[in-house]
Formats: structure tokens, sequence, C-alpha cells
């Protein structure tokens, strides 16, 4: 039975706002299913960007306002497993994977098993990894970047505006190998140590701009040219040695978490 909290015991706005961001997160997702169900894929889509979004906010938030807690992380990472593990699953299978019946569903379940062991894995990683710690890195793709990498068949048809151009077998295939690379040994790299000097930062903020403009004007089309280049970063990855227990990341957001 969990222990009662003391009584007369006040918590600020502030130390509730990252969970309330977190709980905001899911509702997204499972709008997102709800959406996915009426035939709305377009709409479906974009509340999962925006869970991932919010899901790389809350974090954040947290340390910014000092109100880490032991129900965040857990919170977060019972949100994150429903948002990027089940939610993409069903979207994919409402998708394209019907028809396929009992073959497509086994690969829905691969997908959202390997998420689930992923942030299993992750979590047991987070108390027992030493916080001093060098931290530069992932095992394996996160869940956040999981999930954009498997919608990637569906941003390519929606780019195309077609409603489905591929091979229903292939699209099955693709969801179990994403799911493979969640639970995969192989390194990947975390872009929250990524810095620049000085003189450069104008170009980054540029190119931030360039890339927002980019997602406004054909979102589709910049969101498979990004899980291309975070395709090709998984390669390169690939052909990495396997990590030290010491080296790997213990936060995961978007693009690079859970």
């Amino acid at each position: 039975m969990e222990p009662a909290s003391p009584p007369g015991r006040r918590l600020s706005l502030a130390g509730i706002l990252p969970n309330m961001l977190t709980v905001g997160a899911l509702c997204a997702g499972v709008t997102a299913i709800r959406f996915a169900v009426e035939g709305e894929f377009h709409a479906a889509l974009l509340l999962i960007l925006l869970a991932a979004i919010m899901d790389g906010l809350d974090g954040r938030l947290a340390r910014l306002l000092r109100s880490e807690s032991q129900i965040g992380a857990e919170l977060d990472s019972l949100c994150d497993f429903v948002n990027f593990g089940v939610a993409p699953g069903l979207i994919i299978w409402l998708w394209a994977l019907q028809d396929m019946r009992s073959a497509g569903w086994i690969a829905v379940l691969i997908y959202v098993v390997s998420c689930l062991l992923r942030l299993a894995r992750f979590n047991i990683g987070n108390r027992a990894i030493d916080k001093g710690a060098e931290k530069s890195g992932f095992q394996g793709v996160p869940s956040p970047a999981g999930a954009l990498l498997a919608f990637l068949p569906m941003f390519v048809a929606f780019a195309l505006d077609k409603p489905q151009p591929f091979n229903d077998g292939l699209i099955a295939l693709y969801l179990a190998f994403v799911g493979a690379m969640m639970i995969g040994r192989f390194r990947t790299p975390s872009f929250k140590k990524l810095s620049f000097q000085a003189e450069y930062v104008r170009y980054v903020f540029v190119g931030f701009a360039a890339l927002v403009a980019a997602l406004l004007a054909y979102p589709w089309a910049t969101l498979v040219a990004l899980d291309l280049v975070y395709a090709s970063i998984v390669v390169v990855s690939l052909f990495r040695r396997a990590p030290k227990p010491a080296d790997l990341e213990v936060e995961e957001d978007l693009p690079d978490g859970h």
C-alpha cells in the first residue's frame, strides 16, 4: 500500500508542472490512437509528434525547477511506453497491417514488446549507473526516436500524397526491425552533449529557423529527411564497438531519449 502524504503538505504549481506536462503528453498519445481509429492519420501523427516534444521538455523543466521526483520518473517511463510503444504500433496496424491479420499483428507485438524491454532496461540502468560517470550516448535506439523511425513509411506516403504505396509485408518487417534496433546493444549518440564554437552559434540559429520553416511548409518531406539522417547515424553506430555501461546516458529525450 502506498504511504499517505504527510498531513498539511503543500506542493507548488512549479513543483507539479513537469508532471502535468508528462500527463499532457500521455493525453496526446492516447488521443492519437482515437484519431487513427477514425482514419485521421495525419492528426494522429501530429499528436505523437506533440507528445514527443512534450516528453523532451518535461525532464528538462523538472531539472530547471528542481522538482525531480521518483513518481515523476515513473510517470515519464509509463507514458513513454504508451506514446512511443503502444500508440505507434496501433497506428501503423490501423494504417497498413490489418489485411495481414496475424502476421501484421505479430510485427506490432514485436515492436511494442521491444519498446517495453528498452524502457525496462533503461529504468534498471538509471538506478545502477554512476551518476558521476561520463554519459555520452545511449544503448540502442531511444524510444521516441524509434517511434519516429517506425513512422517513416507513413511520412513517405504522406509526402507523396499516396494512401499506402508500400507492400504490407515490408512494412511489417520494417516495424519489427525498428523494434530490434531499440533493444540492440550498439551505441547511439546523445545530442545533448553537442557543442558549438561561439562564433558559429548564429549559424545554428539560422539552421534551426530553416528547419522550422521546412516543417511548416513541407512537414512530411522534412520528417522523412530527418528520419533518414538519424537512420544514417544509427547505421554508423552499428559498426562501433559495444559501449561500456559507464558511457551510457541515463537520461533520454527527443530525439535521443528513452
